[in-house]
């Protein structure tokens, strides 16, 4: 028996729309002609393939994974693959264009990828998991490598996942290629500082937001949205800078505290249970509360879409600091403006991971590995180096941080169009 996970339709709203509206507005704001922009808009290479799976019980399932190469021209490709049940081409499209933005921002010479996989992994083993990565990866592997395109973990995927792909990749190549992925277990060429640089790009970035709108994030109160990779270590390293988080969620509910979540036993009752949800100390909130929570700093870390035009006139955090990518609609962006709340955009708060995984892919092609405390420095440096650099721009233009970070970035790939010309 054969069952089809197939993908949602696209529609005309949704991350992809979002992306197009923001990258409109840059071109428009930088005078580029229609051509240019129709270049900057499309990727430049993508890839749908079936990946069949032969169960544990013996039983087969397909399931449709995707590779979008958005941009080179600054370097190879670089980006994520996710696995979850909500992937779709629209989507994946849109996190390697966002990926693109990202890398030039933080002026890391890679171009955007997005890879994805139509599957619920929480369903199936550790076993059947190998099997769904290591035919992805055949599947797309004439598309990546070193020098082509570097996938890296996201939803769903962890350094588990990276090394069935290196490895895959490494046997169709006949030697071992550590650079093929970033993400990877310290023991097969990852990098120190991988695992927590998204978070602590987040976090470093958060601190320097508040101080800009006078609050001492020492004394601040927080919210995060999200438990997982990111949002579960920027609470930590809130609650170790002293920063109050007062209330989390994850895909199972949320849970509050008014004098602040124990973050430390938070942690350990997740590794226990598998959720936030009955922390001892708390109370339930819903999940919409936290978004809404009244605190200094707001850090959504989950999925993209969640602040809309129908709950974000209700947020009430001075600032957000957009731990996942397109948490932000472009509605609820023009509300968050008006209401004078300040948003440090995707591309900018959450561009630590892509800063250490090129740290990591610099390290495995040199093959030699850099100390924890020489990573965390460098990140630190080309984090706060970006936002003293949008922030500048948002103050000169006299534009939101996302327009100026868009508009930062967009020019950069740009010029590198433009003084690459056309072939042929």
């Amino acid at each position: 028996m054969t069952a089809l996970h197939q993908p949602v339709a696209p529609t005309a709203t949704g991350p992809l729309a979002d992306a197009r509206t923001q990258l409109r507005e840059a071109t428009t704001l930088l005078g580029y002609d229609e051509g240019l922009h129709q270049m900057l808009a499309t990727p430049r290479r993508e890839v749908t393939v079936s990946i069949p799976l032969r169960r544990d019980n013996g039983t087969t399932e397909l399931f449709v994974g995707h590779r979008v190469q958005h941009n080179f021209s600054r370097g190879p490709a670089k980006g994520g693959l996710r696995y979850s049940p909500d992937v779709t081409l629209d989507e994946v499209r849109a996190l390697a264009m966002w990926m693109t933005w990202k890398c030039a921002l933080l002026d890391v010479p890679y171009g955007g990828a997005k890879g994805g996989v139509t599957i619920d992994p929480r369903h199936y083993s550790a076993a059947e998991l190998e099997r769904v990565t290591r035919r992805y990866t055949s599947e797309i592997s004439p598309l990546i490598g070193p020098e082509r395109d570097i996938p890296a973990p996201d939803i769903g995927t962890d350094e588990k996942t990276m090394a069935w792909l290196m490895d895959t990749y490494s046997v169709q190549q006949g030697h071992t290629v550590l650079g093929v992925t970033t993400g990877k277990p310290i023991s097969l060429g990852g990098s120190r500082g991988r695992a927590t640089a998204t978070s602590r790009g987040v976090v470093h970035v958060a601190l320097a937001a508040l101080r800009s709108r006078g609050i001492e994030p020492s004394g601040a109160t927080a919210a995060v949205q999200g438990f997982g990779k990111v949002g579960r270590y920027a609470a930590r390293f809130l609650a170790e800078g002293g920063t109050r988080v007062l209330a989390v969620s994850d895909q199972y509910g949320a849970v509050y505290a008014s004098s602040g979540l124990d973050i430390p036993a938070l942690e350990q009752h997740v590794d226990a249970t598998g959720s936030v949800v009955g922390f001892a100390g708390s109370e339930a909130i819903g999940n919409d509360d936290v978004l809404e929570a009244e605190v200094d700093l707001l850090v959504p870390a989950a999925v993209e879409g969640v602040l809309r035009g129908d709950n974000a006139g209700r947020v009430r955090a001075r600032v957000i600091v957009e731990g996942a990518n397109g948490p932000t609609t472009p509605e609820a962006d023009r509300i968050l403006q008006d209401a004078d709340r300040l948003v440090v955009p995707d591309i900018l708060a959450n561009a630590g991971g892509v800063i250490v995984s090129y740290f990591e892919w610099v390290q495995a092609n040199q093959a030699y590995w850099w100390s924890e405390n020489e990573v965390e420095d460098r990140l630190a440096e080309r984090m706060l180096a970006a936002w003293d650099s949008v922030n500048a721009a948002a103050t000169r233009l006299d534009v939101p941080l996302r327009t100026a970070a868009t508009c930062l970035a967009v020019e950069r790939v740009a010029q590198a169009h433009q003084l690459r010309g056309l072939y042929p």
